[in-house]
């Protein structure tokens, strides 16, 4: 896509709707300083961050200027340069079920001051999200959730889970097959340039990870943001047998000031394109001597990690809502992932916006290809048929989220008994889905 999504005009009805409370909507022209320092002071406070130095501001204004930037503004306030309502997005990949890509409209930095609340800002600042990626021709929107009881209001359902583990060192051992390849040092700067290829291959394996833009990179790696932070980060890197990188972690270890053995190790990002090097670098990290505490943030909620160490309840585990996903247009979104089972499925879709709203019958080959149509009068004899809303929808996308279970819950109403199973059979992922970072 070009970049022509930067400069598509605001959405005119979220522009109405907003202008009936004396606000104004509009894009950052993110090549103009003045303009989007503003932004993203209003950001960083929204988010309860320290003002950033010149340094760092210097630095988002120009990793963060290829996204689509907007804002609403109060032009009676004693500060009119400084938004009220902000929003930024922009186009990337969407791994889904099987090692496939979809485009999909990834929504960040959505902030509201909060003498501002309940004066519909948010919801038109999403509301034109979702209808500028539609225009644009984007089947799928996801986002990242600080607030889980906010986005289902407006179609986006959880799709992709994340799980903390925590680690008891003192009680593991390594039980793991042994690795074929080695793992070695690499310096930040150096993974920088040869992380990203690892990264692309890891993606395709994991439903519900997007690209990582370069910015973000920058800061995982800690060259970029918090520096100071950034000093005490290590790498390693696992090449293959044949020395092929095929997966990084980057960590950094704290002294608890207790005893030697209590030092905690933080997991901050580990990525691997394939299983032997996700063995690999546990199996390395997890040796360190010295390590009382092994810590893993945004991992995958199905990590084996637990089935490699000798005593698999030093693991503690905390799962959440990480990734959600908003279904723009049904036939582009459903057409463009593979599916584990062949099936004839009717789907009686609501959305509240239109935009996902209607009947379609999705038929599934014996490949796991899927042809999306419309469906007026009665479904087939023998199709599975399911009333569910976009929210709904949208969390059973990638296969982590059980329509048995929503069915229970309420959410999905079954036409014809047994079309729950028959639905899971088909969507389910073999690859729980997980997205490895915040955006």
């Amino acid at each position: 896509m070009s970049d022509d999504y930067r400069t598509s005009p605001v959405d005119h009805q979220s522009a109405e709707q907003l202008r009936s409370h004396n606000l104004r909507f509009g894009l950052v022209d993110t090549g103009d300083t003045a303009a989007f320092a503003p932004w993203l002071e209003a950001v960083t406070r929204g988010f309860l961050g320290p003002r950033p130095s010149e340094e760092s501001m210097a630095e988002q204004v120009n990793g963060l200027a290829q996204r689509r930037t907007t804002g609403v503004w109060d032009d009676t306030a004693l500060d009119p340069a400084t938004p009220v309502g902000t929003v930024s997005s922009w186009p990337t990949r969407l791994a889904v079920p099987v090692e496939r890509s979809v485009a999909a409209w990834a929504i960040s930095a959505v902030t509201v001051s909060p003498s501002y609340r309940r004066r519909g800002i948010a919801k038109a600042l999403l509301e034109a999200e979702l209808r500028t990626a539609h225009r644009l021709g984007i089947p799928v929107a996801v986002l990242t959730v600080s607030e889980a009881t906010i986005y289902s209001r407006f179609g986006f359902g959880p799709t992709a889970m994340a799980a903390d583990l925590t680690i008891d060192m003192q009680r593991v051992r390594w039980t793991g097959p042994t690795p074929s390849g080695r793992v070695q040092f690499i310096s930040l700067e150096q993974l920088r340039d040869d992380g990203r290829a690892v990264m692309e291959r890891a993606r395709e394996r994991s439903p519900g990870e997007i690209e990582m833009h370069q910015y973000k990179w920058e800061q995982v790696l800690g060259l970029a943001g918090d520096k100071e932070a950034g000093k005490s980060l290590r790498a390693i890197r696992y090449d293959d047998g044949e020395g092929t990188p095929q997966g990084f972690a980057i960590y950094r270890v704290s002294d608890t000031g207790a005893h030697d053995s209590a030092q905690v190790l933080d997991v901050q990002y580990l990525v691997s394109a394939t299983d032997d090097a996700a063995r690999g670098l546990w199996r390395h990290l997890v040796q360190m001597d010295l390590i009382g505490t092994v810590i893993a943030k945004l991992r995958s909620v199905d990590e084996p990690l637990g089935w490699m160490l000798s005593d698999s309840r030093a693991v503690q585990k905390e799962e959440r809502d990480h990734l959600w996903a908003r279904i723009l247009d049904v036939r582009a979104a459903l057409e463009g992932r593979r599916f584990a089972a062949a099936g004839r499925i009717a789907l009686d879709v609501q959305d509240e916006l239109g935009l996902a709203e209607g009947r379609v019958l999705l038929d599934i080959d014996d490949a796991g290809a899927a042809r999306v149509t419309p469906l007026a009068g009665e479904a087939a004899e023998g199709a599975a048929e399911l009333q569910l809303g976009v929210s709904e929808l949208s969390a059973l996308y990638l296969g982590g989220v059980s329509a048995a279970t929503l069915m229970r819950a309420g959410r999905v109403t079954e036409v014809r008994p047994g079309s729950a199973a028959s639905v899971d059979l088909s969507f389910r992922s073999g690859v729980a889905p997980w997205l490895s970072f915040w955006f």
